[in-house]
């Protein structure tokens, strides 16, 4: 059998769907599993990528409709319409028998309309909007199949639900089979730093600190504002972990957020706000750094999703949404319009830093 899964974007979201992968494996061991993504997120696939001792993904498929929508502005007509066709025939150079469909947006179903089909091949789709998250009714029109899932539903459970319909199965027992996202193995290669000299991302010219001694990562920032927590809890949680003689790095993913990182850097003892870095040096940050503490976005799900000791931060999304339900390791503080206050926070620092 042939699968294919469209997950086009964003970051946390291609995150939170990866456990579809390792359910999909576990029903069809044997099938071919490709994936359509956003180019700006086929790193966050290459992980989970079939090898000799590893049965994952088999191809990741990148579109760029951001790119080609902005090109569209700027006249770049041409070369759009050029890089879709190429898209649309390395797309179609597999027939599929199963497509999961799991955004639930217009852009994302028009994909499955695209794909080589077999000829009783499934289309698998959200028959319903869930609370909190974006979707678009007239996706279903592209689907075989739109399935019912709970209004109330985790982002990874979400995902899991159409994996099982798919499978012809019953949604998953979040407790008797938690969410697999990356393979054992790859974790294990990025927290190997006998490398480090190797790898010149991550040297201490390049980053502006020295991963080989004990840092947190304070992911401050976030796409919406609302998000964002008080930047004066921010300093009081840097300078006592300061005091601890741990690195407080402040990264950052624009200039307004580099001058965020610049604010606080200065009210923070030996604060460091790094330099530019891409999502793949930040696999190897997120996986080696003392804690990680962030508010509701990517980078901070990742540190989550690795299992690694993680505070996350909800201060005007839902918490029940993307929280990390699956280990000890991670603590979730906070709600929509109930953030959490520093003095909550350094508990949670206290506990885990133990």
């Amino acid at each position: 059998m042939n699968i294919l899964l469209v997950k086009l974007s964003s970051l946390g979201d291609v995150l939170h769907n990866l456990p579809v992968v390792w359910d999909l494996r576990h029903k069809y061991p044997e099938s071919k599993i490709d994936w359509v993504v956003e180019e700006s997120y086929v790193s966050l696939l290459e992980p989970l990528k079939t090898n000799q001792d590893f049965r994952g993904i088999d191809r990741a498929i990148s579109l760029a409709f951001r790119r080609w929508k902005k090109s569209l502005k700027n006249g770049e007509f041409v070369r759009s319409i050029q890089e879709f066709i190429a898209f649309k025939k390395e797309l179609q150079q597999t027939q599929y028998d199963l497509i999961i469909e799991t955004q639930g947006l217009i852009k994302s179903a028009f994909v499955t309309y695209l794909v080589n089909k077999s000829p009783n091949a499934r289309i698998i789709g959200l028959a319903n909007q869930t609370e909190y998250s974006g979707y678009e009714p007239l996706a279903r029109k592209f689907y075989t199949e739109s399935i019912q899932v709970p209004f109330r539903c985790h982002a990874v459970d979400r995902s899991r639900w159409l994996a099982a319909a798919a499978c012809e199965q019953a949604p998953p027992d979040s407790a008797q089979a938690p969410p697999q996202f990356y393979p054992s193995h790859y974790l294990q290669q990025l927290t190997d730093l006998s490398n480090l000299s190797t790898l010149p991302n991550l040297s201490k010219d390049k980053l502006g600190f020295d991963m080989t001694q004990p840092y947190v990562l304070c992911f401050h920032s976030t796409a919406r504002d609302a998000k964002r927590w008080a930047n004066d809890h921010w300093v009081t949680i840097g300078k006592d972990l300061a005091s601890r003689g741990i690195q407080v790095v402040l990264p950052w993913g624009n200039q307004d957020e580099k001058a965020i990182s610049a604010q606080l850097a200065k009210q923070i003892p030996n604060a460091i706000v790094p330099g530019s870095f891409s999502i793949e040096t930040a696999f190897y940050l997120v996986a080696n750094a003392t804690l990680t503490i962030g508010v509701d976005t990517g980078l901070t799900h990742l540190a989550a999703i690795f299992n690694r000791p993680t505070i996350e931060i909800y201060c005007d999304s839902p918490c029940w949404k993307t929280e990390a339900y699956w280990s000890e390791k991670i603590i979730n503080l906070g709600d929509t319009q109930a953030p959490p206050s520093a003095t909550e926070v350094l508990e949670a620092i206290q506990k885990l830093m133990q």
